[in-house]
């Protein structure tokens, strides 16, 4: 077979796994929608202040767990799912077998952008429909090329943060406490535009911002073009090519000691 039918098989394979567990996936697609209604819950009666004027708490939150979910599928969930094959030893065996390394990993990787794309749809769905929230069909193009750039650079720092990962039982600590406090202070869980210009500089060196910046771009009514943000995507791209670089420096198919 060619690296492509290989890596195709591999994400089929990767995929009949995931749906094998009815409960983690059910949760996987809970998980956004139930920030989403507590968000509208919590802040329902209140404008949010955006570049160019304000919006209501749903118009957004829908963005912004889209983020979310970029980050749930192509960080959390890979970089757990990576460290715990590793752990069990299968990762270690896999190098053994006539498999290429790499259609392995890239078929890990299209599971979890797989589940990614119906997160999108589904969050979509749910804001339009329950929410009144317009979907922008006019900036297709710079949502899908949002999600292309952002899912690369999350899968590239989940495959590069297992090196740093000592066990299967540390990865859930490791992983939230990389991502959980980047999410309060990067304009996804809490809007930034009233925040301390120390902290919004701060939140800037690191690609969840960039990423949420994107996905209110892409829906923000107020801004004319496109929608593409360059230069949000290009700190993304950056993103990608240095974690690239740490996890081919550091990743590896052995259990930790």
């Amino acid at each position: 077979m060619s690296m492509l039918g290989l890596t195709l098989s591999q994400a089929r394979y990767a995929n009949r796994s995931f749906w094998r567990n009815p409960a983690a996936a059910f949760f996987t697609f809970v998980f956004p929608l139930m920030f989403l209604v507590i968000f509208n819950l919590v802040f329902g009666d209140e404008d949010i202040d955006i570049e160019g004027g304000t919006v209501d708490t749903s118009a957004f939150y829908v963005p912004a767990i889209l983020a979310l979910a970029v980050i749930n599928a192509c960080y959390t969930a890979l970089s757990q799912i990576i460290v715990n094959l590793r752990d069990q030893g299968l990762l270690k065996r896999m190098r053994g077998t006539p498999l290429p390394p790499l259609a392995f990993i890239a078929g890990r990787i299209l599971q979890c952008i797989w589940v990614m794309v119906l997160l999108v749809f589904l969050v979509i769905a749910f804001g339009a429909v329950f929410y009144g929230v317009d979907v922008p069909t006019d900036r297709l193009p710079a949502l899908v090329l949002t999600l292309v750039i952002g899912a690369a650079a999350f899968c590239a720092l989940g495959l590069a943060v297992t090196g740093f990962i000592p066990n299967a039982d540390a990865a859930p600590a490791v992983v939230n406490a990389t991502i959980l406090p980047l999410l309060f202070i990067s304009n996804v869980f809490i809007p930034t535009g009233t925040a301390p210009d120390w902290l919004n500089d701060f939140a800037s060196l690191f690609p969840v911002v960039h990423l949420a910046d994107s996905m209110h771009g892409v829906f923000n009514p107020f801004t004319e073009g496109n929608g593409i943000e360059a230069k949000n995507l290009g700190m993304l791209a950056v993103w990608t090519a240095a974690g690239t670089a740490i996890a081919a420096r550091f990743f590896t198919w052995e259990p930790r000691k």
